[in-house]
């Protein structure tokens, strides 16, 4: 039977079976994500219902993905015919032979420095759409990403730090490892913080939270620049964004994100599970601190790797996984791998931008996903701000 509210209306209770009650504690009963994700459809979640990973979703992920990669293999500031492109591309795929008829200058053109770009824009930007995502998960809050929790603030100083005092790339594996010390570091500094300055770290304590770490980890960023002055335009560089970096960059950050993502992808059911709240995930068997904490580490080590290969570019770890949720759903399940190939398609479809917008010159990329994903972050937070009033 419905209870009265001290107000006199009526109050729905909760679904018979599922072991939840009614939260005491002020914003407890929030939603994490808007809209309309009711406890009914929570308790179904947790009882093995969650959406699953359509056919239809994943080809036109995958379709949209392809669609983006070719065009930035198509488009460049250098002519090249399309139709050569098209061809080159099939002859190099396995038991097919084809002549393009491009000329040694294009075909090292494409294969040297278009390829790889496309691949790298596609990797970082599934990288940094999937670690929002799985932040979002963790902490259980719209706002969360790599950037506004300090994770790749943190990455970014230890980038830097390992540039100016190594003499020069810090290694194939120093700057990788530099970056994933320094974002696990900014993400607990900020949560830690958040926890400290609000009880229960809501939206507003985490996001502030964030900024505060991040703001703190730039200054520090900044003196060290100024102690190698003749690095300075390597790392502004780094800094503004590039995915530039050729097969190198390529092969240095795959064995990382082959890793997060894995971790991640297989973790999308227990992030379900842990969207009901902590006492009702662990009445399911559920250890919830562990699955924080390797959901953590995981999507800080997507964040480390893409910053050290690509440097800091900012709002897709934000916007990518909120469009795939109004597109498909809340379920994990399904916003974890979704958001990885839309990730990917839009870092794409930014560096085609960043680098024909103004050709022969060069935007830097986080100029691109900064100029979309900052209208896009004010519509979140007033959509945030309704959804908790």
């Amino acid at each position: 039977m419905p209870e009265p509210s001290p107000a006199g209306a009526v109050r729905e209770p909760f679904p018979s079976g599922t072991g939840t009650s009614e939260p005491s504690r002020p914003g407890a009963g929030k939603e994490p994500f808007p809209p309309g994700a009711g406890a009914a459809r929570k308790a179904g979640v947790a009882g093995g219902q969650a959406a699953r990973l359509s056919p239809a979703v994943t080809v036109a992920a995958v379709a949209l993905l392809l669609a983006s990669m070719l065009a930035g293999l198509l488009v460049g500031a250098a002519d090249i015919a399309p139709r050569s492109v098209l061809i080159q591309l099939l002859d190099w795929l396995p038991f097919v032979s084809a002549d393009s008829g491009l000329a040694p200058v294009e075909l090292s053109l494409l294969a040297e420095i278009r390829l790889p770009r496309v691949l790298l824009a596609a990797i970082v930007g599934g990288l940094l759409a999937v670690a929002g995502a799985g932040y979002q998960g963790v902490f259980r809050n719209p706002l969360a990403d790599p950037y506004l929790l300090g994770a790749a603030a943190g990455a970014g100083l230890a980038t830097t730090a390992a540039i100016v005092f190594t003499k020069g790339d810090g290694g194939a594996i120093g700057i990788p490892a530099a970056a994933f010390v320094g974002a696990v570091g900014g993400v607990l500094l900020a949560y830690a913080l958040g926890n400290a300055a609000g009880r229960g770290g809501g939206t507003a304590t985490l996001v502030l939270a964030g900024v505060a770490v991040t703001s703190f980890l730039t200054a520090i960023q900044t003196f060290l620049q100024q102690l190698r002055v003749e690095e300075l335009q390597r790392i502004y560089a780094w800094i503004l964004g590039n995915v530039g970096g050729g097969w190198s960059q390529v092969t240095l950050v795959a064995p990382y994100a082959v890793v997060s993502v894995t971790v991640m992808l297989l973790h999308g059911r227990l992030l379900d599970v842990l969207s009901v709240g902590d006492d009702e995930a662990v009445t399911l068997g559920l250890n919830a601190a562990r699955v924080r904490l390797v959901v953590l580490f995981a999507a800080s080590l997507a964040t480390a790797a893409a910053v050290a290969v690509s440097g800091l570019i900012g709002f897709v770890g934000i916007v990518v996984p909120h469009v795939v949720r109004r597109l498909t759903g809340s379920s994990y399940r399904v916003v974890l791998p979704i958001s990885l190939i839309g990730g990917a398609a839009f870092l794409v479809l930014a560096d085609l931008i960043a680098r024909t917008v103004l050709a022969p010159a060069e935007l830097p990329i986080g100029v691109v996903t900064a100029f979309f994903g900052a209208p896009f972050f004010v519509a979140v937070l007033r959509m945030t701000r309704r959804v908790e009033t």
